[in-house]
């Protein structure tokens, strides 16, 4: 067990902390929140009231449960595949994983659908 924990940790290590998956994150963050910062900062050195004003409100949405950062992460993925193709260390571990969680998908809609069927058949 604790071998396999081991493994796993190593695992997502190398997956994030990969250059090149670390460059399309960032660029991703700068589209999706850093725009925000960068617009809040201006915004205070030029004194530009309606620039504080929507940067303020879009970092104070930012600490909200919302999907942003589900968004941040499959916009580095997309730039991951586009900017780098040739990267089939990273690429297939992006697959891997793709294939787990469908196949996980589809046997956990087995098993709703097997109970369905079983709480169907007790009724009547």
């Amino acid at each position: 067990m604790k071998k396999k924990v081991k493994r796993i940790i190593k695992t997502a290590l190398e997956f994030i902390l990969n250059p090149r998956l670390l460059l399309c994150f960032g660029i991703a963050w700068m589209i999706t929140n850093g725009w925000s910062y960068v617009m809040l900062a201006v915004g205070t050195a030029l004194d530009i009231k309606w620039m504080m004003a929507v940067a303020g409100a879009y970092i104070a949405f930012l600490y909200l449960p919302s999907p942003e950062k589900i968004v941040t992460f499959a916009i580095a993925v997309f730039l991951m595949k586009r900017l780098f193709p040739n990267d089939v260390k990273t690429l297939g571990k992006l697959r891997e994983m793709s294939a787990k969680i469908k196949a996980g998908a589809k046997s956990l809609a087995e098993k709703n659908k097997e109970k369905t069927t079983e709480e169907s058949d007790k009724k009547e």
